[in-house]
């Protein structure tokens, strides 16, 4: 196994299974794992959100926000990294302040800037008091994005920061952290940093800007993501500064954990099975249309999991709903989100019961059951940074039916009858004769079951493990250290 032995500190504002509203905790809860594993001294800073639990009170120290101390208290957890090898503890570090982040939910507050301003300030301080010196700090979406900022002002007077790097990974570009310019005063910040090429955006302070303009390196959650968000139709206004670091601007799809994700050991599936017992997946269909109430069959059942949301490509969907019902199969969907949306699936649930069932909430179980259960998986997303869903559905032999964009197209290569290679069906064009294309043509291959099975088999075989993608962060850290002049590994 590779050991690299760097010191990485990862910095979230969500980290699985502690707090999670998406990808980005996934994210946040696998990635160190599989970097400790490979033999680097790796933490965690999070919030400590209302309901975490921690087994210890550490340390704590005043943080300065707009004139006044707010008192951090650190506090200790981990989460365990199980691999052949042994189990490893990686700490996870909850900075606690009663007044930010004692509260019903984890966003949408007034005060957010000031909230995670003062959990940035707090991320550094932390290092200090703990004696833990990063090699490189791994920043993730715009609640952290100051960090690379700090850090950097920091080190003119503090020799603990001098040489420490940064890499901010953007997870989804649309949701910016964008607030009023007073909060560089809050922050004690200095003006000198707000311009165009600075913080200054539009006016306001950009979190998210921040981020991309000041850490060493960035990096984006798929190689065509990182393409797209320098372009205007997907860069979010952003698009200008992205492109003036495209020499430091990095692709890396996510993993999943393979541990957690097997269909061989996973609980919380109705019958246990690999790539060589598709059988058994079979018995996991029909448990699955029993508890959802479809008629037990064997003709294709389609499923989704997401949060139903524009992004997602739910409009399509609908849209194509008659279509892919008439080819004779059945659908099963699993969300939450806007209401326009659950409305109009469960209107259609109510309209077609022997073909379609909505699940409305989330509920990690079904989720499972639903990967394992059905024939194909559906993501028409509009756009897609990453996506795990595909990911998860291939490991448990649901035939991916996606939109190629962002890291749907990094991972899911389309079928082509000629040579019978690939692990999915693919469509480019973003309306609904497309996606029932695609789905058509998932549904004649289904209808041969050599080929089928065959598809499936390979899918489920794919590796897209954690411990594949850690190898490639840690390229992109020897990358960042380099760009403080620190070319050799640490030791």
């Amino acid at each position: 196994m590779l050991d690299t032995g760097m010191n990485v500190l990862l910095v979230s504002s969500e980290v699985a299974p502690f707090a999670k509203t998406g990808g980005l905790a996934d994210v946040a809860g696998s990635l160190p794992k599989a970097l400790g594993m490979q033999g680097n001294d790796v933490r965690v800073m999070m919030p400590r959100y209302r309901g975490i639990q921690a087994s210890s009170t550490l340390l704590d120290f005043p943080v300065e926000i707009g004139g006044r101390k707010e008192t951090c208290i650190v506090r200790n957890g981990y989460i365990e990294a199980k691999s052949a090898e042994g189990v490893r503890r990686i700490p996870v570090y909850y900075l606690d302040n009663y007044h930010y982040f004692d509260r019903e939910r984890y966003y949408m507050f007034p005060d957010e800037a000031e909230r995670f301003g003062f959990f940035d300030k707090a991320c550094l301080q932390a290092c200090e008091a703990l004696g833990f010196r990063p090699d490189v700090v791994h920043c993730n979406d715009w609640q952290s994005g100051l960090i690379p900022l700090l850090i950097n002002e920091r080190a003119k007077a503090n020799d603990f920061w001098k040489e420490v790097a940064t890499c901010f990974t953007i997870h989804n570009l649309r949701y910016q952290g964008r607030h009023g310019r007073d909060i560089l005063r809050v922050l004690n910040i200095g003006q000198e940093h707000f311009h165009p090429d600075g913080l200054e955006y539009y006016g306001d302070v950009n979190f998210m800007k921040a981020g991309i303009v000041y850490a060493d390196v960035v990096n984006t959650v798929s190689e065509t993501y990182a393409k797209e968000i320098q372009t205007p139709e997907f860069g979010e206004g952003l698009d200008g500064v992205l492109r003036k670091r495209k020499k430091d601007l990095y692709g890396i799809v996510n993993g999943i954990n393979y541990h957690e994700f097997n269909p061989k050991s996973d609980p919380r599936i109705y019958t246990a099975y690999d790539s060589m017992e598709l059988d058994r997946k079979r018995e996991n269909k029909h448990s699955l249309q029993r508890e959802v109430n479809l008629p037990v069959s064997d003709i294709p059942l389609l499923g989704i999991v997401s949060r139903l949301v524009d992004q997602k490509g739910l409009d399509i969907l609908l849209q194509a709903m008659p279509g892919i019902l008439a080819e004779g199969c059945q659908f099963v969907l699993l969300g939450t989100g806007d209401k326009y949306y659950e409305d109009a699936f469960c209107d259609l649930a109510k309209k077609r019961p022997g073909q379609v069932a909505a699940e409305i909430g989330f509920n990690g179980v079904m989720a499972q059951k639903i990967y394992a259960g059905t024939d194909m998986f559906l993501m028409p997303s509009r756009f897609e940074p990453c996506g795990l869903g595909q990911l998860i559905a291939m490991r448990y032999g649901s035939i991916p039916v996606v939109r190629k964009t962002g890291g749907l197209a990094d991972t899911v290569m389309d079928y082509d009858s000629s040579t019978g290679s690939g692990n999915g069906f693919v469509f480019a064009d973003y309306n609904e004769a497309a996606l029932e294309e695609a789905v058509a043509r998932a549904l004649r291959l289904y209808s041969d079951k050599p080929m089928w099975r065959k598809m499936v088999r390979e899918a489920m075989e794919m590796d897209f493990s954690w411990n594949r993608q850690a190898a490639l962060y840690t390229e992109v850290y020897i990358e960042a250290m380099g760009r403080k002049g620190r070319i050799e590994r640490p030791a």
